[in-house]
């Protein structure tokens, strides 16, 4: 049971590992799960877009596509969390925050995705809206305090 970390079709380089694996298993602590086999890859938006096309039949760029494999029964969630790190640069850039905050937010986004909850419905949008907030806070705080 373990978090890895890849590229497909991009040069990134994550410097972060080890202090998101540990935040991703705190979070899903915190939401009564533990962590399986979870694989955060890093790609290009090309990369993502055809993705976004095979498998769910869309077509447009995104930021990330969670792949659930998570066992409901036994509360262990595992996925492929598949983030364009183009879209999440862009982002950034758009919403005037540094590129590792949007980085977390959309990381954060998809481990909430494996531990259940949508993004559907503007109530859904809100409430995973308000739960990346909190998982961020708690992720600062924690680095604060190291």
């Amino acid at each position: 049971m373990a978090v890895q970390y890849q590229t497909q079709d991009c040069s990134f380089r994550f410097s972060g590992r080890r202090k998101t694996t540990d935040w991703i298993r705190r979070t899903a602590k915190a939401e009564g799960h533990r962590t399986g086999d979870i694989t955060v890859v890093f790609c290009s938006d090309t990369a993502l877009l055809e993705i976004n096309r095979r498998y769910l039949s869309h077509d447009y760029y995104t930021d990330i596509i969670t792949f659930d494999y998570t066992d409901t029964e036994k509360k262990i969630i595992s996925g492929d969390l598949m983030i364009s790190i183009d879209t999440v640069r862009a982002n950034a850039q758009t919403f005037g925050v540094p590129f590792e905050n949007e980085l977390a937010r959309v990381i954060i986004h998809g481990v909430l995705h494996l531990l259940g909850y949508g993004d559907k419905t503007p109530e859904e949008e809100a409430h995973m809206h308000a739960l990346e907030d909190k998982y961020l806070a708690i992720r600062e705080a924690h680095d604060e305090g190291e």
